[in-house]
């Protein structure tokens, strides 16, 4: 039974950092795709980044480029969210995906290709 479970979440002021992590259980990272995404109140869920194959290609959206790094840890089955210089529009729950089955940057952002999610870890960002 695969399963993600995000934890790092919290409250913080602006301009402040925080690291989530996702811990996988289930399955085994091969150079698949992980991928994090957001979900504001009242706003769709989003593309935030994700890291693919075998050489670790890391893609971001154009909102948290240069703030985020996705990164992963194969030895420990888990993939982290390095989020610094935080703002108040980051506040929202963040999920974290894997996929199996593509690969490459227009397609890790596409979250009709995530074939597992974990719950979520609430971010609050305050002013």
């Amino acid at each position: 039974q695969v399963q993600l479970v995000e934890s790092g979440g919290g409250l913080v002021q602006a301009g402040g950092s925080l690291r989530l992590s996702c811990a996988a259980s289930g399955l085994t990272f091969s150079g698949n795709t992980m991928g994090w995404f957001c979900q504001a109140p009242g706003k769709e869920r989003e593309f935030v980044a994700a890291i693919s194959g075998p050489g670790d290609s890391t893609y971001y959206a154009d909102a948290v480029k240069g703030r985020f790094t996705i990164s992963r840890d194969k030895a420990k089955n888990t993939v982290y969210l390095q989020m610094n210089s935080l703002k108040p529009e980051d506040t929202a729950v963040y999920y974290c995906a894997a996929n199996f089955r593509v690969y490459g940057d227009y397609a890790s952002r596409l979250q009709t290709n995530y074939d597992y999610w974990g719950q979520g870890t609430q971010v609050t960002i305050s002013s």
